[in-house]
């Protein structure tokens, strides 16, 4: 076994220590910490664009990921989804998940660049993490247009980096066949090492403690304390209607 072979077996066993002990960390000696900073009160136009674009952006990217790497080629050919069909959706859904994942990055880092406020609350963290985080992205569009074929020669991923993804989980990594893959998928696959190694000790971990749950919880019903008067019934004052 060659040492390139060697390292893609190693590495990303020693990029899930990280995460699972610094997470651990993290929890354990800074739950304080544990948070985004917002910065919200310094500055909220921009914010209201790039956010929503960012975080609806990356949660399609995380899911094309999720199919991409864990499922199997032979369970999408097996219910009648084409090679071809696949390529087609994942290159289509993929640069649209991207794009809108990149630009609402740009636009949080025009904001943390360009608002006094939001700027001196931005730390050295911050910015490795960002910088990672684009870095990520952009290699991510990259190996998008290159295994699609519309720059240099079509790469069927799923024979590679997914049968190297797979077996790192099972234990028995395949370091051979994440050697097959072209540069550009091997580079993708580093800098998404390096922003998990990252994950713990940056605002990322909020990620974590998503409230989930918020989405599918009973709405709350407010209901007025009723008029100021001595002895009127709660809830008897009138009722505005509308805005």
């Amino acid at each position: 076994m060659n040492a390139a072979a060697v390292f893609w077996d190693i590495v990303p066993y020693v990029t899930i220590a990280i995460l699972v002990v610094g997470t651990w960390w993290r929890y354990r000696y800074d739950k304080f910490g544990w948070t985004t900073r917002s910065s919200q009160l310094y500055e909220s136009r921009l914010l209201r664009i790039g956010s929503p674009l960012f975080h609806f952006g990356i949660l399609v990217v995380i899911f094309g990921h999720i199919i991409g790497l864990v499922i199997p080629e032979s369970w999408t050919s097996a219910i009648g989804l084409s090679q071809e069909g696949y390529h087609i959706q994942a290159v289509a859904l993929g640069s649209i998940a991207g794009i809108a994942t990149l630009t609402g990055a740009g636009i949080l880092v025009y904001r943390r660049r360009t608002k006094g406020p939001v700027f001196m609350a931005t730390t050295w963290n911050d910015k490795l993490m960002y910088a990672v985080l684009i870095l990520a992205i952009i290699a991510g569009l990259a190996t998008t247009l290159i295994g699609s074929g519309l720059i240099g020669e079509e790469h069927n991923y799923r024979e590679t980096v997914s049968v190297w993804f797979r077996s790192i989980f099972i234990l028995q990594p395949d370091g051979e066949a994440m050697t097959l893959a072209p540069l550009s998928f091997q580079i993708h696959a580093l800098i998404g090492m390096a922003l998990f190694a990252l994950w713990p000790f940056t605002r990322l971990v909020h990620a974590f403690s998503a409230p989930v749950a918020y989405l599918f919880r009973p709405y709350i019903v407010y209901r007025s304390r009723g008029d100021a008067r001595p002895g009127a019934p709660i809830g008897s004052e009138p009722r505005r209607r509308g805005w």
